[in-house]
């Protein structure tokens, strides 16, 4: 691991405090109306969504691939008057299995940490590891891997996020009191769970000791485990493994995965090989809802779980959300397009929340 840059009161001979080298990389290629565009879209999420204050300090960790985002990230806080550290995976230990001790050290005692660099499949278990830690330390986390310059410029990060934050409430209150969900979708989505004792969260206001993505921009919770009966249709994308080109199948029981299927072959094995990580893989770990009005669906799910009109199921960890107890080292989404929700309460009434990925009123 290499720290790029850290903040201590004097200003490293490659960065300035008005514009500098790094800036200038990271924002190659962009029109002034853009540059300044992509950093006032990153200064509103890191002051809306993370809550970023002058003084604070902030962790940006970072890799080659993703290094411009990074650095955006670096100088939005910079800019804001925290006090910033860019860190930088090392190249020559990718995919990672285990944290370097140096990266364990740099986020101590950090108020916000965001994690901007590539999204491998095989990182899942060291970023749910890295994560933790995050959590652990107390830190207001906003998690990217995967996230682009494309993002910050023409996408999600351009969203009015105090808009996007008073529909999650107001959806998230339709769901109070609730017992069982039956989700429906046009691709064959079929299936019932229990969401008794487990509320809805969001990453629109991201609160010290817990996490949310960057771009944010959706609700989820944590289903009871053995609840999910029926069939899931991703029409979507995967986490990580990106677009789908033929539907994929996945038939559940007592909320375990008990077969897969696809016309697309190539694709069934590699999602067997994410799900076999451990016994807890095929396991439901997440209800997400997308309410992002930029997000597009452009097959990095990091971006299209937060579009309106869209819902995920994941399979995997979820110890990090309400009353979640799936313990697996991987966590992975599966997305459809148009969910209708009908929503059971404790009392017995029973309402749509949601028709064709639209809200009702």
């Amino acid at each position: 691991m290499m720290v790029v840059n850290k903040e201590n009161g004097s200003v490293p001979p490659d960065i300035s405090v008005s514009g500098t080298k790094r800036k200038k990389e990271a924002l190659i290629g962009m029109s002034r109306e853009e540059e300044k565009e992509v950093l006032e879209n990153v200064e509103k999420a890191l002051s809306v969504v993370l809550g970023v204050k002058k003084g604070e300090k902030v962790v940006v960790v970072t890799d080659r691939e993703k290094e411009d985002v990074g650095t955006v990230f670096y100088i939005g806080a910079k800019e804001i008057g925290a006090k910033t550290e860019l860190v930088r995976l090392p190249d020559n230990m990718r995919p990672l299995g285990k944290i370097p001790t140096d990266l364990a050290n740099a986020f101590k005692k950090a108020d916000v940490v965001i994690n901007a660099f590539e999204g491998y499949p095989e990182e899942t278990p060291f970023r749910i590891k890295l994560v933790e830690l995050e959590i652990k330390a107390g830190a207001r986390v906003g998690h990217a891997p995967g996230i682009t310059m494309d993002m910050l410029l023409h996408g999600p990060m351009n969203a009015d996020y105090r808009t996007v934050a008073q529909k999650a409430y107001a959806l998230m209150e339709k769901f109070e009191d609730a017992t069982e969900v039956h989700v429906t979708a046009p691709g064959g989505t079929d299936f019932t769970l229990s969401i008794e004792g487990r509320p809805f969260e969001t990453d629109v206001k991201i609160k010290p000791g817990t996490i949310g993505n960057l771009p944010a921009g959706e609700i989820w919770c944590a289903p009871v485990e053995d609840s999910m009966n029926g069939i899931l249709v991703c029409d979507g994308s995967i986490g990580d493994l990106g677009p789908v080109k033929k539907p994929l199948y996945i038939y559940v029981e007592n909320g375990r995965i008990n077969s897969i299927e696809s016309e697309d072959m190539d694709m069934v094995r590699k999602v067997e090989a994410v799900l076999s990580v451990d016994e807890m893989a095929k396991v439901v770990g997440e209800l997400g809802i997308g309410l992002n009005p930029r997000a597009r669906l452009t097959g990095n799910l990091l971006e299209d779980e937060k579009a309106g009109g869209t819902a995920h199921i994941a399979f995997g960890r979820n110890i990090d959300m309400p009353g979640g107890r799936n313990f697996s080292k991987t966590h992975r989404d599966f997305l459809f397009y148009k969910p209708t929700f009908e929503v059971t309460y404790r009392d017995g009434t029973v309402r749509t929340v949601m028709k064709d990925g639209e809200i009702v009123d």
